[in-house]
Protein backbone atom coordinates (compact mmCIF):
# COMPACT_ATOMS: atom_id res chain seq x y z
CA UNK A 1 0.00 0.00 0.00
CA UNK A 2 1.39 3.34 -0.95
CA UNK A 3 -0.06 6.82 -0.85
CA UNK A 4 1.83 7.80 -4.02
CA UNK A 5 1.23 11.42 -5.01
CA UNK A 6 -2.35 12.65 -4.63
CA UNK A 7 -4.25 13.12 -7.86
CA UNK A 8 -3.91 16.65 -9.34
CA UNK A 9 -6.13 18.95 -7.35
CA UNK A 10 -6.50 22.64 -6.84
CA UNK A 11 -3.67 25.04 -6.16
CA UNK A 12 -3.96 27.01 -2.94
CA UNK A 13 -1.58 29.73 -4.13
CA UNK A 14 -4.41 32.26 -4.50
CA UNK A 15 -6.45 31.11 -1.51
CA UNK A 16 -6.07 34.42 0.34
CA UNK A 17 -8.77 36.10 -1.76
CA UNK A 18 -12.16 34.99 -3.16
CA UNK A 19 -12.52 33.80 -6.77
CA UNK A 20 -13.44 36.42 -9.39
CA UNK A 21 -17.15 37.24 -9.90
CA UNK A 22 -19.23 35.57 -12.58
CA UNK A 23 -19.74 37.18 -15.96
CA UNK A 24 -22.78 39.47 -15.77
CA UNK A 25 -24.35 37.83 -18.82
CA UNK A 26 -24.15 34.43 -17.11
CA UNK A 27 -25.76 35.89 -14.00
CA UNK A 28 -28.64 37.26 -16.09
CA UNK A 29 -29.25 33.83 -17.62
CA UNK A 30 -29.35 32.22 -14.17
CA UNK A 31 -31.75 34.89 -12.90
CA UNK A 32 -34.07 34.19 -15.84
CA UNK A 33 -34.27 30.55 -14.70
CA UNK A 34 -34.65 30.77 -10.90
CA UNK A 35 -35.47 34.43 -10.22
CA UNK A 36 -33.38 37.25 -8.83
CA UNK A 37 -33.98 36.32 -5.20
CA UNK A 38 -32.33 32.94 -5.73
CA UNK A 39 -29.06 33.91 -7.41
CA UNK A 40 -26.52 35.16 -4.90
CA UNK A 41 -23.31 36.70 -6.22
CA UNK A 42 -22.45 39.37 -3.63
CA UNK A 43 -19.58 38.14 -1.50
CA UNK A 44 -21.29 38.40 1.92
CA UNK A 45 -24.29 36.42 0.65
CA UNK A 46 -22.13 33.75 -0.99
CA UNK A 47 -20.05 33.48 2.17
CA UNK A 48 -23.20 32.65 4.15
CA UNK A 49 -23.04 29.25 2.42
CA UNK A 50 -19.35 28.57 3.16
CA UNK A 51 -18.22 25.75 5.39
CA UNK A 52 -18.33 27.42 8.84
CA UNK A 53 -15.69 24.98 10.11
CA UNK A 54 -13.01 25.82 7.52
CA UNK A 55 -9.89 27.88 8.26
CA UNK A 56 -10.90 31.55 8.74
CA UNK A 57 -9.60 33.71 5.92
CA UNK A 58 -8.70 30.75 3.69
CA UNK A 59 -10.54 30.80 0.34
CA UNK A 60 -9.33 27.46 -1.05
CA UNK A 61 -12.89 26.14 -1.32
CA UNK A 62 -14.69 29.42 -2.01
CA UNK A 63 -17.62 29.47 -4.46
CA UNK A 64 -18.30 32.20 -7.01
CA UNK A 65 -22.08 32.21 -6.54
CA UNK A 66 -25.02 30.37 -4.99
CA UNK A 67 -28.05 29.39 -7.09
CA UNK A 68 -31.16 27.91 -5.45
CA UNK A 69 -33.54 26.25 -7.94
CA UNK A 70 -37.14 25.56 -7.02
CA UNK A 71 -37.91 22.65 -9.35
CA UNK A 72 -36.34 19.78 -11.24
CA UNK A 73 -36.84 21.67 -14.49
CA UNK A 74 -34.87 24.61 -13.08
CA UNK A 75 -32.03 22.27 -12.08
CA UNK A 76 -31.93 20.95 -15.64
CA UNK A 77 -31.82 24.43 -17.11
CA UNK A 78 -29.06 25.56 -14.74
CA UNK A 79 -26.95 22.55 -15.71
CA UNK A 80 -27.43 23.30 -19.42
CA UNK A 81 -26.35 26.91 -18.88
CA UNK A 82 -23.31 25.76 -16.91
CA UNK A 83 -22.30 23.49 -19.79
CA UNK A 84 -22.50 26.36 -22.27
CA UNK A 85 -20.38 28.60 -20.07
CA UNK A 86 -18.02 25.88 -18.86
CA UNK A 87 -18.57 26.84 -15.21
CA UNK A 88 -18.45 24.04 -12.61
CA UNK A 89 -21.49 23.42 -10.41
CA UNK A 90 -21.35 21.90 -6.94
CA UNK A 91 -24.67 20.75 -5.41
CA UNK A 92 -25.54 20.75 -1.72
CA UNK A 93 -28.84 20.10 0.05
CA UNK A 94 -28.94 21.83 3.43
CA UNK A 95 -25.19 22.42 3.66
CA UNK A 96 -24.92 20.62 7.01
CA UNK A 97 -22.08 18.27 6.08
CA UNK A 98 -20.06 19.68 8.96
CA UNK A 99 -16.73 18.06 9.70
CA UNK A 100 -16.38 17.08 6.04
CA UNK A 101 -16.44 20.44 4.25
CA UNK A 102 -20.01 21.64 4.69
CA UNK A 103 -21.60 23.04 1.53
CA UNK A 104 -18.34 24.27 0.04
CA UNK A 105 -17.30 23.04 -3.41
CA UNK A 106 -14.17 21.00 -4.00
CA UNK A 107 -13.42 23.11 -7.08
CA UNK A 108 -12.70 26.71 -6.20
CA UNK A 109 -14.88 29.20 -8.09
CA UNK A 110 -17.77 26.77 -8.65
CA UNK A 111 -21.42 27.74 -8.50
CA UNK A 112 -22.99 26.22 -5.40
CA UNK A 113 -26.35 24.68 -6.29
CA UNK A 114 -28.44 24.78 -3.10
CA UNK A 115 -31.64 22.77 -2.69
CA UNK A 116 -33.18 24.52 0.30
CA UNK A 117 -36.26 25.45 -1.80
CA UNK A 118 -36.84 21.93 -3.13
CA UNK A 119 -38.21 20.70 0.18
CA UNK A 120 -41.35 18.77 -0.70
CA UNK A 121 -42.25 15.37 0.71
CA UNK A 122 -43.74 13.89 -2.45
CA UNK A 123 -45.28 10.79 -0.90
CA UNK A 124 -45.62 8.92 2.36
CA UNK A 125 -46.92 5.39 1.83
CA UNK A 126 -48.01 3.93 5.15
CA UNK A 127 -49.02 0.56 3.76
CA UNK A 128 -45.62 -0.18 2.18
CA UNK A 129 -43.66 1.94 4.69
CA UNK A 130 -41.72 4.32 2.48
CA UNK A 131 -41.52 8.01 1.69
CA UNK A 132 -40.35 9.96 -1.35
CA UNK A 133 -38.49 13.22 -0.78
CA UNK A 134 -36.76 16.08 -2.56
CA UNK A 135 -33.20 17.07 -1.56
CA UNK A 136 -34.27 19.97 0.67
CA UNK A 137 -36.30 17.72 3.00
CA UNK A 138 -34.71 17.35 6.42
CA UNK A 139 -35.01 14.48 8.88
CA UNK A 140 -37.10 16.77 11.08
CA UNK A 141 -39.42 17.56 8.16
CA UNK A 142 -40.15 13.88 7.51
CA UNK A 143 -40.70 13.11 11.18
CA UNK A 144 -43.06 16.07 11.55
CA UNK A 145 -45.07 15.00 8.49
CA UNK A 146 -45.44 11.44 9.76
CA UNK A 147 -46.52 12.70 13.18
CA UNK A 148 -48.96 15.22 11.73
CA UNK A 149 -50.69 12.47 9.76
CA UNK A 150 -50.73 10.11 12.76
CA UNK A 151 -49.07 7.32 10.79
CA UNK A 152 -47.88 4.05 12.30
CA UNK A 153 -44.32 4.60 11.06
CA UNK A 154 -40.87 4.97 12.61
CA UNK A 155 -38.71 7.51 10.78
CA UNK A 156 -34.94 7.18 10.41
CA UNK A 157 -32.67 9.83 11.94
CA UNK A 158 -28.94 10.51 12.22
CA UNK A 159 -27.39 12.29 15.22
CA UNK A 160 -28.57 15.73 14.06
CA UNK A 161 -31.99 16.41 12.54
CA UNK A 162 -31.24 19.62 10.63
CA UNK A 163 -29.59 17.97 7.64
CA UNK A 164 -31.05 16.74 4.36
CA UNK A 165 -32.10 13.13 3.97
CA UNK A 166 -30.77 12.98 0.40
CA UNK A 167 -27.66 15.00 1.24
CA UNK A 168 -26.74 12.72 4.13
CA UNK A 169 -27.34 9.62 2.02
CA UNK A 170 -25.27 10.95 -0.89
CA UNK A 171 -22.26 11.28 1.41
CA UNK A 172 -22.70 7.87 3.09
CA UNK A 173 -23.97 9.36 6.33
CA UNK A 174 -25.29 7.16 9.12
CA UNK A 175 -28.71 6.51 10.58
CA UNK A 176 -29.28 4.19 13.51
CA UNK A 177 -32.51 2.31 12.97
CA UNK A 178 -33.06 -0.94 11.05
CA UNK A 179 -32.26 0.37 7.57
CA UNK A 180 -29.19 2.23 8.78
CA UNK A 181 -27.35 -1.08 8.86
CA UNK A 182 -25.41 -1.59 5.62
CA UNK A 183 -26.92 1.61 4.20
CA UNK A 184 -30.28 0.12 3.14
CA UNK A 185 -32.30 3.31 3.65
CA UNK A 186 -32.44 4.57 0.05
CA UNK A 187 -34.21 3.10 -2.97
CA UNK A 188 -35.01 4.57 -6.40
CA UNK A 189 -33.68 7.92 -7.61
CA UNK A 190 -34.60 10.65 -10.02
CA UNK A 191 -31.33 12.11 -11.28
CA UNK A 192 -30.38 15.19 -13.27
CA UNK A 193 -27.32 14.22 -15.28
CA UNK A 194 -24.45 16.67 -15.88
CA UNK A 195 -25.84 17.70 -19.28
CA UNK A 196 -29.29 18.41 -17.81
CA UNK A 197 -30.96 15.17 -18.94
CA UNK A 198 -33.35 13.49 -16.48
CA UNK A 199 -33.11 9.79 -15.56
CA UNK A 200 -34.83 7.46 -13.11
CA UNK A 201 -33.06 4.49 -11.57
CA UNK A 202 -34.24 1.03 -10.60
CA UNK A 203 -37.86 0.23 -11.36
CA UNK A 204 -38.41 3.94 -12.00
CA UNK A 205 -36.92 3.39 -15.45
CA UNK A 206 -40.28 1.76 -16.30
CA UNK A 207 -42.75 4.52 -17.15
CA UNK A 208 -45.52 4.55 -14.56
CA UNK A 209 -43.93 1.84 -12.39
CA UNK A 210 -45.57 1.36 -8.99
CA UNK A 211 -42.55 -0.66 -7.79
CA UNK A 212 -40.03 2.18 -8.05
CA UNK A 213 -39.46 2.72 -4.32
CA UNK A 214 -40.11 -0.85 -3.18
CA UNK A 215 -37.38 -2.82 -4.97
CA UNK A 216 -33.66 -2.08 -4.88
CA UNK A 217 -32.55 -3.67 -8.16
CA UNK A 218 -32.83 -2.86 -11.85
CA UNK A 219 -33.08 -4.88 -15.00
CA UNK A 220 -29.41 -4.72 -15.87
CA UNK A 221 -26.86 -2.79 -13.76
CA UNK A 222 -28.32 -1.19 -10.65
CA UNK A 223 -27.22 2.42 -10.69
CA UNK A 224 -28.31 3.86 -7.34
CA UNK A 225 -24.93 3.36 -5.66
CA UNK A 226 -23.20 5.02 -8.62
CA UNK A 227 -24.50 8.41 -7.48
CA UNK A 228 -23.40 8.16 -3.85
CA UNK A 229 -20.18 10.09 -3.16
CA UNK A 230 -19.90 10.77 -6.87
CA UNK A 231 -20.04 13.61 -9.38
CA UNK A 232 -21.98 11.73 -12.05
CA UNK A 233 -25.46 13.15 -11.41
CA UNK A 234 -27.65 15.16 -9.02
CA UNK A 235 -30.28 13.19 -7.10
CA UNK A 236 -33.44 15.32 -7.01
CA UNK A 237 -35.86 12.65 -5.75
CA UNK A 238 -35.29 9.57 -3.59
CA UNK A 239 -37.28 6.82 -1.94
CA UNK A 240 -36.70 6.32 1.80
CA UNK A 241 -37.57 3.09 3.55
CA UNK A 242 -39.36 3.49 6.87
CA UNK A 243 -40.40 0.91 9.48
CA UNK A 244 -43.45 0.17 11.60
CA UNK A 245 -43.58 1.96 14.93
CA UNK A 246 -42.59 -0.84 17.34
CA UNK A 247 -44.87 -1.97 20.13
CA UNK A 248 -41.95 -2.00 22.57
CA UNK A 249 -38.56 -0.31 22.67
CA UNK A 250 -35.58 -0.70 24.98
CA UNK A 251 -32.73 1.83 24.68
CA UNK A 252 -29.46 0.24 25.79
CA UNK A 253 -26.17 1.47 27.21
CA UNK A 254 -23.50 -1.22 27.35
CA UNK A 255 -20.35 -0.22 29.24
CA UNK A 256 -16.84 -1.55 29.65
CA UNK A 257 -14.86 0.08 32.43
CA UNK A 258 -11.45 -1.17 31.29
CA UNK A 259 -10.00 -0.17 27.92
CA UNK A 260 -8.23 -3.53 27.87
CA UNK A 261 -11.63 -5.13 27.19
CA UNK A 262 -12.19 -3.26 23.92
CA UNK A 263 -11.35 -6.29 21.76
CA UNK A 264 -13.79 -8.47 23.68
CA UNK A 265 -16.47 -5.80 23.40
CA UNK A 266 -16.06 -5.51 19.63
CA UNK A 267 -16.18 -9.27 19.16
CA UNK A 268 -19.26 -9.51 21.39
CA UNK A 269 -21.12 -6.84 19.43
CA UNK A 270 -20.26 -8.66 16.20
CA UNK A 271 -21.60 -11.97 17.46
CA UNK A 272 -24.78 -10.34 18.80
CA UNK A 273 -25.27 -8.74 15.39
CA UNK A 274 -24.67 -12.00 13.54
CA UNK A 275 -27.13 -13.80 15.84
CA UNK A 276 -29.78 -11.15 15.18
CA UNK A 277 -30.05 -9.99 18.78
CA UNK A 278 -28.69 -6.50 18.02
CA UNK A 279 -30.23 -4.71 15.07
CA UNK A 280 -29.81 -1.29 13.54
CA UNK A 281 -26.47 0.43 13.94
CA UNK A 282 -24.96 0.31 17.44
CA UNK A 283 -22.35 2.96 18.18
CA UNK A 284 -19.36 2.46 20.52
CA UNK A 285 -17.91 5.62 22.07
CA UNK A 286 -14.73 6.26 24.03
CA UNK A 287 -15.11 8.15 27.31
CA UNK A 288 -15.21 11.76 26.11
CA UNK A 289 -17.36 10.96 23.08
CA UNK A 290 -19.71 8.90 25.28
CA UNK A 291 -20.06 11.86 27.66
CA UNK A 292 -21.26 13.95 24.73
CA UNK A 293 -23.33 11.45 22.76
CA UNK A 294 -24.87 9.40 25.59
CA UNK A 295 -25.10 11.97 28.38
CA UNK A 296 -25.58 15.18 26.32
CA UNK A 297 -22.71 16.61 28.34
CA UNK A 298 -20.25 19.09 26.85
CA UNK A 299 -16.83 17.51 26.50
CA UNK A 300 -15.35 18.27 29.92
CA UNK A 301 -12.97 21.20 30.07
CA UNK A 302 -9.52 20.34 31.22
CA UNK A 303 -6.01 19.52 30.12
CA UNK A 304 -5.25 18.33 26.61
CA UNK A 305 -4.74 15.50 26.72
CA UNK A 306 -6.32 14.19 29.91
CA UNK A 307 -4.26 11.65 31.80
CA UNK A 308 -5.55 8.04 31.96
CA UNK A 309 -6.53 8.61 35.59
CA UNK A 310 -8.49 11.74 34.71
CA UNK A 311 -10.31 9.94 31.87
CA UNK A 312 -11.15 7.07 34.22
CA UNK A 313 -12.62 9.54 36.71
CA UNK A 314 -14.75 11.18 34.03
CA UNK A 315 -15.98 7.79 32.84
CA UNK A 316 -16.88 6.76 36.38
CA UNK A 317 -18.61 10.07 37.19
CA UNK A 318 -20.78 9.96 34.06
CA UNK A 319 -21.20 6.15 34.18
CA UNK A 320 -19.85 5.62 30.66
CA UNK A 321 -16.62 3.81 31.55
CA UNK A 322 -13.75 3.51 29.09
CA UNK A 323 -16.17 2.69 26.25
CA UNK A 324 -19.97 2.78 26.07
CA UNK A 325 -22.27 1.39 23.38
CA UNK A 326 -25.48 3.15 22.36
CA UNK A 327 -27.90 0.54 21.02
CA UNK A 328 -31.58 -0.38 21.08
CA UNK A 329 -34.03 -3.27 20.77
CA UNK A 330 -37.35 -2.88 18.95
CA UNK A 331 -40.34 -5.19 18.48
CA UNK A 332 -43.09 -6.96 20.38
CA UNK A 333 -42.45 -6.93 24.11
CA UNK A 334 -41.69 -10.66 24.38
CA UNK A 335 -39.13 -10.38 21.56
CA UNK A 336 -37.52 -7.37 23.24
CA UNK A 337 -37.30 -9.28 26.52
CA UNK A 338 -35.68 -12.33 24.90
CA UNK A 339 -33.12 -10.24 23.05
CA UNK A 340 -32.37 -8.23 26.16
CA UNK A 341 -31.57 -11.43 28.05
CA UNK A 342 -29.25 -12.63 25.29
CA UNK A 343 -27.46 -9.29 25.11
CA UNK A 344 -27.07 -9.07 28.89
CA UNK A 345 -25.74 -12.63 29.12
CA UNK A 346 -23.14 -11.97 26.42
CA UNK A 347 -22.06 -8.54 27.63
CA UNK A 348 -21.59 -9.47 31.28
CA UNK A 349 -19.16 -12.22 30.23
CA UNK A 350 -16.72 -9.40 29.42
CA UNK A 351 -14.52 -8.85 32.49
CA UNK A 352 -15.50 -5.19 33.01
CA UNK A 353 -18.77 -5.32 31.06
CA UNK A 354 -21.92 -3.80 32.53
CA UNK A 355 -25.42 -3.22 31.15
CA UNK A 356 -26.92 -0.08 32.61
CA UNK A 357 -30.47 -0.43 33.97
CA UNK A 358 -32.94 -0.98 31.15
CA UNK A 359 -36.57 0.07 30.91
CA UNK A 360 -38.80 -1.36 28.18
CA UNK A 361 -41.12 1.33 26.88
CA UNK A 362 -44.50 0.85 25.25
CA UNK A 363 -45.30 2.90 22.16
CA UNK A 364 -47.50 5.39 24.05
CA UNK A 365 -44.50 6.28 26.25
CA UNK A 366 -42.13 7.41 23.49
CA UNK A 367 -42.82 11.08 24.17
CA UNK A 368 -41.16 10.81 27.61
CA UNK A 369 -37.57 10.83 26.37
CA UNK A 370 -35.23 13.75 26.97
CA UNK A 371 -31.76 12.37 26.24
CA UNK A 372 -30.51 12.18 22.68
CA UNK A 373 -29.41 8.55 23.07
CA UNK A 374 -33.02 7.52 23.71
CA UNK A 375 -34.54 9.86 21.13
CA UNK A 376 -32.27 8.93 18.24
CA UNK A 377 -32.66 5.17 18.41
CA UNK A 378 -36.47 5.45 18.37
CA UNK A 379 -36.34 7.82 15.40
CA UNK A 380 -37.15 11.11 17.15
CA UNK A 381 -35.05 13.96 15.72
CA UNK A 382 -32.83 16.05 17.98
CA UNK A 383 -30.13 18.70 17.83
CA UNK A 384 -28.69 17.98 21.27
CA UNK A 385 -25.23 17.06 19.98
CA UNK A 386 -24.77 20.54 18.52
CA UNK A 387 -26.65 22.29 21.32
CA UNK A 388 -24.24 20.86 23.89
CA UNK A 389 -21.19 22.03 21.91
CA UNK A 390 -19.80 25.55 22.56
CA UNK A 391 -20.38 27.70 19.46
CA UNK A 392 -16.69 28.32 18.82
CA UNK A 393 -15.83 24.60 18.84
CA UNK A 394 -15.71 22.79 15.49
CA UNK A 395 -14.70 19.30 14.46
CA UNK A 396 -13.05 17.63 11.50
CA UNK A 397 -13.71 13.92 11.02
CA UNK A 398 -11.48 11.08 9.86
CA UNK A 399 -13.46 7.90 9.19
CA UNK A 400 -11.56 4.68 8.42
CA UNK A 401 -13.43 1.47 7.57
CA UNK A 402 -12.48 -1.43 9.86
CA UNK A 403 -13.48 -5.11 9.95
CA UNK A 404 -15.48 -6.05 13.06
CA UNK A 405 -12.63 -7.96 14.63
CA UNK A 406 -11.46 -6.91 18.06
CA UNK A 407 -7.73 -7.07 17.33
CA UNK A 408 -8.18 -5.10 14.08
CA UNK A 409 -10.28 -2.39 15.72
CA UNK A 410 -7.60 -2.18 18.42
CA UNK A 411 -4.92 -1.56 15.79
CA UNK A 412 -6.87 1.33 14.32
CA UNK A 413 -7.81 2.80 17.69
CA UNK A 414 -4.21 2.77 18.86
CA UNK A 415 -3.00 4.50 15.70
CA UNK A 416 -5.67 7.16 16.14
CA UNK A 417 -4.65 7.50 19.80
CA UNK A 418 -1.02 8.06 18.76
CA UNK A 419 -2.08 10.75 16.29
CA UNK A 420 -4.13 12.57 18.92
CA UNK A 421 -1.26 12.41 21.39
CA UNK A 422 1.23 13.73 18.83
CA UNK A 423 -1.07 16.71 18.24
CA UNK A 424 -1.58 17.30 21.97
CA UNK A 425 -5.31 16.58 21.70
CA UNK A 426 -7.73 14.54 23.74
CA UNK A 427 -8.58 11.10 22.36
CA UNK A 428 -12.14 10.67 21.15
CA UNK A 429 -13.54 8.00 18.84
CA UNK A 430 -16.96 6.71 17.88
CA UNK A 431 -17.10 3.25 16.30
CA UNK A 432 -20.19 3.08 14.09
CA UNK A 433 -21.13 -0.59 13.65
CA UNK A 434 -22.37 -0.36 10.07
CA UNK A 435 -23.17 -4.07 9.78
CA UNK A 436 -22.28 -7.50 11.07
CA UNK A 437 -18.82 -7.45 9.53
CA UNK A 438 -17.57 -3.87 9.49
CA UNK A 439 -17.46 -0.60 11.38
CA UNK A 440 -16.48 2.99 10.69
CA UNK A 441 -14.21 4.44 13.38
CA UNK A 442 -14.87 8.18 13.43
CA UNK A 443 -12.13 10.33 14.95
CA UNK A 444 -13.50 13.82 15.55
CA UNK A 445 -10.66 16.35 15.76
CA UNK A 446 -11.94 19.30 17.82
CA UNK A 447 -10.61 22.84 17.48
CA UNK A 448 -11.45 26.53 17.87
CA UNK A 449 -13.02 27.53 14.56
CA UNK A 450 -12.51 31.24 15.27
CA UNK A 451 -8.73 30.77 15.49
CA UNK A 452 -6.97 30.26 12.12
CA UNK A 453 -3.99 28.54 13.72
CA UNK A 454 -6.18 26.12 15.67
CA UNK A 455 -8.15 25.29 12.50
CA UNK A 456 -5.00 24.92 10.41
CA UNK A 457 -3.48 22.59 13.00
CA UNK A 458 -6.65 20.45 12.98
CA UNK A 459 -6.46 20.12 9.19
CA UNK A 460 -2.84 19.00 9.38
CA UNK A 461 -3.66 16.53 12.15
CA UNK A 462 -6.42 15.11 9.97
CA UNK A 463 -4.06 14.85 7.01
CA UNK A 464 -1.49 12.97 9.08
CA UNK A 465 -4.21 10.68 10.44
CA UNK A 466 -5.56 9.81 6.97
CA UNK A 467 -2.00 9.09 5.83
CA UNK A 468 -1.06 6.94 8.82
CA UNK A 469 -4.26 4.89 8.61
CA UNK A 470 -4.00 4.61 4.83
CA UNK A 471 -0.47 3.27 5.17
CA UNK A 472 -1.91 0.55 7.41
CA UNK A 473 -4.52 -0.31 4.77
CA UNK A 474 -7.56 1.46 6.26
CA UNK A 475 -9.28 3.85 3.89
CA UNK A 476 -11.24 6.93 4.89
CA UNK A 477 -14.85 6.35 3.80
CA UNK A 478 -15.99 9.98 4.11
CA UNK A 479 -13.01 12.31 3.71
CA UNK A 480 -13.02 16.03 4.23
CA UNK A 481 -12.73 18.21 1.10
CA UNK A 482 -9.09 18.85 1.98
CA UNK A 483 -8.29 15.11 2.05
CA UNK A 484 -10.33 13.76 -0.85
CA UNK A 485 -7.40 13.39 -3.23
CA UNK A 486 -5.22 11.94 -0.49
CA UNK A 487 -7.86 9.41 0.58
CA UNK A 488 -8.55 8.44 -3.05
CA UNK A 489 -4.85 7.86 -3.66
CA UNK A 490 -4.96 4.79 -1.42
CA UNK A 491 -7.33 3.00 -3.82
CA UNK A 492 -4.21 2.08 -5.73
CA UNK A 493 -4.76 -1.56 -6.74
CA UNK A 494 -3.51 -2.23 -10.28
CA UNK A 495 -2.25 1.28 -10.86
CA UNK A 496 -5.44 2.92 -9.57
CA UNK A 497 -7.73 0.85 -11.82
CA UNK A 498 -10.79 1.92 -9.82
CA UNK A 499 -10.10 5.61 -10.31
CA UNK A 500 -9.28 5.19 -13.98
CA UNK A 501 -12.57 3.34 -14.52
CA UNK A 502 -14.63 6.01 -12.78
CA UNK A 503 -12.80 8.72 -14.73
CA UNK A 504 -13.85 7.00 -17.95
CA UNK A 505 -17.47 7.12 -16.79
CA UNK A 506 -17.05 10.75 -15.71
CA UNK A 507 -15.66 11.78 -19.08
CA UNK A 508 -18.47 9.97 -20.90
CA UNK A 509 -21.39 11.52 -18.96
CA UNK A 510 -19.76 14.87 -18.18
CA UNK A 511 -17.31 15.64 -21.00
CA UNK A 512 -17.18 19.33 -20.08
CA UNK A 513 -16.25 18.48 -16.50
CA UNK A 514 -19.08 20.60 -15.07
CA UNK A 515 -20.49 18.65 -12.14
CA UNK A 516 -18.54 18.82 -8.85
CA UNK A 517 -15.04 18.29 -10.26
CA UNK A 518 -12.72 16.67 -7.76
CA UNK A 519 -15.47 15.34 -5.54
CA UNK A 520 -14.03 12.31 -3.73
CA UNK A 521 -10.93 12.42 -5.90
CA UNK A 522 -12.67 12.11 -9.28
CA UNK A 523 -11.47 14.84 -11.64
CA UNK A 524 -12.69 15.39 -15.21
CA UNK A 525 -10.28 15.30 -18.12
CA UNK A 526 -9.84 19.06 -18.27
CA UNK A 527 -8.52 19.12 -14.69
CA UNK A 528 -6.47 15.95 -14.92
CA UNK A 529 -4.09 17.75 -17.28
CA UNK A 530 -3.09 19.90 -14.33
CA UNK A 531 -3.58 23.15 -16.23
CA UNK A 532 -7.12 23.96 -15.16
CA UNK A 533 -6.57 22.50 -11.71
CA UNK A 534 -3.59 24.72 -11.12
CA UNK A 535 -5.46 27.92 -11.95
CA UNK A 536 -8.07 27.43 -9.24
Amino acid sequence: MSANVPHPGISTDDASSPPPPLDSALVRELVEVVGGDWVRVERPEVDDFKDPFWIPGDETFAASAVVQPGSVEEVQRVMRIANVWGIPVSPHSQGRNLGHGGASPRRRGSIQLGFQRMNRILEINEELAFAVVEPGVTWQDLYDAVQAQGLDLLTPVPDLSWGSIIGNTMDSGHTYQRYGADYRLHVGYEVVLPDGELMRTGQGAITGSSSWHTYRRSLGPSLDELFIQSNLGIVVRMGVWLARRPAAYAPLTLVIDDDADLEAAVDTVRELRLAGHLEGMPAMYSTLRAAHMLRDSPVPAGPAPFSPAELHAIGARLDVGAWAVRAAIWGDRDIVEIRLRRITEAWTKIASGRVLPVHIYASHEYDQFTRSAELITIGIPTLKAIESTPPHIAHLDVSPVVPMRGATVREVVEEIRRQYAAAGLNFGVGIMVTGERSAVAIAGIRYDRTDPESARAAVETGRRMVTALGDLGYGDCRPHLAFMDLAASYSSFNDHAYRRFVERIKDAVDPAGILAPGRHGIWPARDRTGSAASTG
